[in-house]
């Protein structure tokens, strides 16, 4: 038990490093993710209300208990992730860097399933 705790925390650690700086940055709209929103052809004010969604997302999935929270907010970072790559995809050929968005996806889906371990 005492593994699959310390396995946890590191996989929601990452989790935690992979999407907590963009957030902030889409929170400040920064001259980069507007170029990123303005070449995927997505409003400018959609940048705050990702940042807030996935800080928020983050602080639940952090915190003890709040299980039925939890299981929201896994669900919309993954969305997120999933959509981010769908909508870079759509716009033009792949990018090799979209690949990168393997890894916090595999940090999500890992964090999931052994909290999931964790609790049960």
């Amino acid at each position: 038990m005492r593994k699959v705790n310390v396995y946890y925390w590191i996989a929601t650690g990452l989790v935690l490093f992979f999407l907590l700086p963009g957030s902030v940055m889409n929170i400040m709209q920064t001259e980069d993710w507007l170029e990123v929103f303005k070449q995927l052809g997505y409003p400018s004010y959609l940048l705050p209300f990702l940042g807030v969604a996935k800080i928020s997302g983050c602080i639940v999935i952090a915190m003890p208990n709040l299980r039925r929270l939890k299981e929201w907010a896994y669900a919309g970072l993954v969305f997120d992730i999933i959509g981010a790559i769908y909508s870079a995809l759509m716009v033009g050929p792949l990018d090799p860097r979209l690949l990168f968005m393997i890894f916090p996806l595999s940090a999500i889906f890992a964090s999931y399933f052994l909290w999931h371990k964790k609790i049960s």
